[in-house]
């Protein structure tokens, strides 16, 4: 079955910008837990404070990558006729939800800050991650959503 490959709305030079942004909150979340759970093991308050600032910048760039991408979203019909179009786009804004909630909770101090609520939050924030991650990669890998035949048809990629 052949599809439309659906080019990027929001490109600079023919990439798309979604594309390049998404790995730095996917990042930044990740290792929010992972910095919890050193906090939750150590009681070391330094980590409570590189999950707050990874937290802080995870939200930053992901609400970039979600504009970039609600261009993309909107303003292509043939984007958001792909199946996992919908779930990726409703997935990853209830992920910026959930790590708007995490910084809320991370701004509390110490150990009530983290451990369970924070803790919790970041875990269940990763896991949704992974599966907007994987629809995410279904659009461009499956559905070639972003996709130009024309860099691979001549010497300017």
């Amino acid at each position: 079955m052949d599809f439309p490959h659906p080019p990027s709305t929001a490109a600079i030079a023919g990439h798309p910008i979604h594309a390049t942004l998404v790995p730095f909150p996917i990042v930044c979340f990740t290792l929010a837990l992972f910095t919890d759970i050193a906090y939750w093991q150590t009681s070391n308050l330094m980590w409570h404070h590189f999950s707050a600032w990874l937290l802080f910048a995870g939200l930053v760039f992901g609400v970039l990558a979600g504009l970039a991408g609600a261009v993309d979203f909107l303003f292509s019909r043939d984007v958001r006729a792909q199946r996992p179009a919908w779930p990726h786009a409703i997935g990853n804004v209830i992920v910026l939800g959930l790590a708007f909630w995490n910084t809320l909770v991370h701004a509390g101090d110490g150990w009530t800050a983290i451990v369970p609520y924070g803790l919790i939050l970041s875990a269940v924030t990763v896991l949704l991650l992974i599966v907007t991650a994987w629809l995410g990669r279904s659009l461009v890998f499956r559905y070639g959503v972003g996709v130009s035949n024309d860099q691979y048809n001549n010497d300017q990629y």
